[in-house]
């Protein structure tokens, strides 16, 4: 019967899972029709913009060439009419000198006739028919106007949609996500020496498989991409995967995008649980600083006057559960005391992890490390035997000390910038690095027998976090020898007590 169930439970699965498959093929099916429309659509606009510039730049040739044709008309007209002009002048003079010439034959006079015929040769000499050129200025050939369009006609012809560039394919094995980057690489079926540039789009995403439609978020665009491959760095794996897929592009026009590919980008993402951290902590998601005067409001409505006059470090005594605000998840208790603590939202049950932490410069003492959920709220990190931490003290004197079950090793290195954690669930091992340089700080090496908490206690400063992001290589590598090469949560046993 128990096992009918469990593979029934299986089937059910199964077709769960498949269902939830289709359903997000045919939402992607249904966005690739309401796409194809649309798309459609702005293509034939397109279309006819295209055609509308095309005539309006042949009404603007046409016109400019009638005018052309009008000027050289004009032109040719004006001349001839001139010429015209002059030569109807020319002869009506001529007409008159000739007459007169005519009538002079019929002088008897010798001595008139004399003067007539010197008058009609000075008339002659200077008479504007005889300085009149009888050949036409222009001519009536407008051939140099012609147009012959065959050439252009049969380019127009030849019109025809952009060659648009094949899909690229991009190969998940060439893919490489390390040290919060992701390096895509993809390739050319086809070899194409058109291709000006790539353009890659990703996105994250909390689904495998295929990119879903419906419920996630926008693609992001890197465009004018030249090679065949690129490096997104500094990124924050807040999701468990992100899809990526890119496209070629020639001048003219964008290709096809080639098939998604899903990358896993898994990460340990937490904030800091300010529903049990200890009312002297201002904590907003990833920041904790210390706030002397934290829950003194609410302590002196619940105390009255109890309390008046004192100062100095809050004591167990002070603080009482009935002077804390209801806690959010309800998981604990809130820490109290001299316990500055607050620690992460989201268990460690399995796996290997990293963060980092980052303390401000004024910050007078300080602990990071890790901490099962039955730590006491009276507990303090690394005094108890269910913490680990390393602890950092700038007040009085400087000290820097790993510390578990109230013992302590000091740490004869320089207190780094910015501390990186690594915890190992499975092979009970929590390491310390600089998280700059990756130089290895101090390792503890146990059996974690519970679910850790990433922990934190604060003083007089603040810290900040870095979440969601992966173990470095750097931190990887070193891992693999460290082993016999560092001290131990047993070593500490042989420490004196706090």
């Amino acid at each position: 019967m128990d096992s009918q169930k469990e593979a029934l439970q299986r089937i059910i699965s199964t077709l769960a899972n498949k269902n939830d498959e289709i359903q997000n093929f045919i939402d992607t099916l249904n966005h690739t029709l309401k796409g194809v429309q649309e798309n459609s659509s702005n293509i034939l606009s397109e279309l006819d913009e295209e055609f509308d510039s095309l005539y309006s730049i042949l009404d603007e040739v046409k016109e400019s060439m009638i005018n052309c044709i009008k000027q050289e008309q004009a032109r040719k007209s004006q001349e001839l009419q001139s010429q015209i002009s002059q030569c109807n002048n020319a002869l009506e003079n001529s007409e008159e000198l000739l007459e007169f010439a005519t009538r002079s034959l019929d002088i008897k006079e010798p001595e008139e006739f004399s003067k007539a015929a010197r008058q009609i040769k000075d008339r002659v000499t200077m008479a504007s028919a005889f300085r009149l050129s009888l050949k036409p200025k222009v001519s009536d050939n407008m051939t140099h106007l012609m147009v012959d369009f065959s050439q252009e006609r049969q380019m127009l012809q030849t019109l025809k949609f952009l060659p648009v560039p094949k899909a690229p394919e991009i190969d998940p094995v060439e893919c490489l996500v390390a040290d919060n980057s992701v390096t895509v690489a993809w390739r050319m079926l086809e070899e194409d020496n058109k291709i000006d540039h790539f353009i890659l789009e990703h996105r994250k995403t909390n689904f495998d498989g295929l990119p879903r439609v419906k419920d996630e978020r926008c693609w992001e665009i890197i465009d004018n991409i030249k090679g065949t491959e690129y490096t997104l760095s500094g990124l924050k794996f807040d999701s468990k995967y992100m899809n990526f897929r890119v496209r070629a592009c020639n001048k003219a026009v964008a290709g096809e995008y080639s098939d998604p590919v899903t990358l896993e980008t898994k990460a340990l993402n937490f904030n800091l649980d300010n529903s049990s951290s200890h009312l002297n902590l201002k904590v907003e998601d990833t920041c904790v600083e210390w706030d002397p005067t934290g829950g003194k409001g609410q302590e002196s409505k619940m105390k009255g006057k109890e309390n008046k006059g004192r100062s100095g470090t809050p004591s167990p005594k002070r603080t009482s559960v009935g002077s804390r605000p209801p806690a959010v998840r309800g998981s604990r208790d809130r820490f109290t005391g001299e316990s500055y603590t607050v620690l992460g939202d989201t268990a460690i049950e399995s796996g290997q992890h990293y963060w980092e932490v980052k303390a401000q410069k004024d910050c007078k003492s300080y602990s990071v490390g890790v901490a099962y959920k039955t730590l006491g709220k009276f507990d303090q990190l690394g005094k108890t035997n269910t913490s680990w931490c390393i602890h950092v003290n700038n007040w009085l004197q400087n000290t820097f000390a790993a510390k578990h079950n109230n013992k302590v090793k000091a740490l004869d290195v320089t207190v780094p910038e910015k501390i990186g954690v690594f915890c190992d669930f499975d092979g009970g091992q929590l390491s310390f690095y600089d998280a700059n340089s990756k130089q290895l700080l101090y390792s503890f090496k146990t059996k974690f027998t519970q679910p850790v908490l990433p922990g934190f206690m604060v003083w007089c400063g603040g810290l900040s976090l870095s979440t969601g992001m992966q173990v470095p290589s750097a931190v990887r590598t070193l891992q693999k020898s460290e082993n016999g090469m560092t001290g131990s949560a047993s070593s500490l046993n042989n420490v004196v007590t706090q």
